[in-house]
């Protein structure tokens, strides 16, 4: 009889703390879309940098830190890429009645601002990329989808 009690009130408590825990979690679907932005999970990259500053600095880096930062912008392009996906199938979900509403518009800008990105990762991927060639590394792995 106490070990039945025991049994109930452990589960009763760990029930109440899954609920209590689990309950402040967002779904992707509770999610606002201009959060696609931020769901990107590739290694962190500049983008703000001008590429006459990326192509000095890739002037001085050694085969090793070529590669190692053009993986990085493929994987952030990759990334980009993805979010990109996500977003544009948003948009061609919206209703033809709702096209020109705020919510419309914002997955629109959204989605700019992200194509906008991702010119600017591939034009500092080049550089890296374009170096390593030149310096008669192997680009295999390197190649963009």
């Amino acid at each position: 009889m106490k070990f039945e009690r025991n049994a109930v009130l452990s589960c009763l408590l760990a029930l109440v703390l899954l609920v209590a825990i689990g309950c402040d979690k967002k779904t992707d679907q509770d999610q606002p879309p201009a959060s696609v932005k931020s769901q990107t999970t590739a290694p962190a990259v500049a983008t703000d940098k001008p590429v006459s500053e990326v192509q000095a600095e890739a002037e001085t880096m050694s085969i090793e830190n070529l590669k190692a930062t053009a993986l990085k912008y493929k994987d952030a392009i990759v990334a980009k890429q993805a979010d990109i996906e996500k977003l544009a199938a948003k948009v061609k979900e919206i209703p033809l009645t709702e096209a020109l509403g705020d919510e419309a518009k914002t997955l629109k800008a959204d989605l700019q601002n992200l194509e906008t990105d991702l010119k600017a990762l591939k034009d500092r991927f080049q550089v890296y990329y374009s170096k390593l060639k030149e310096k008669g590394a192997d680009v295999a792995g390197l190649t963009l989808p």
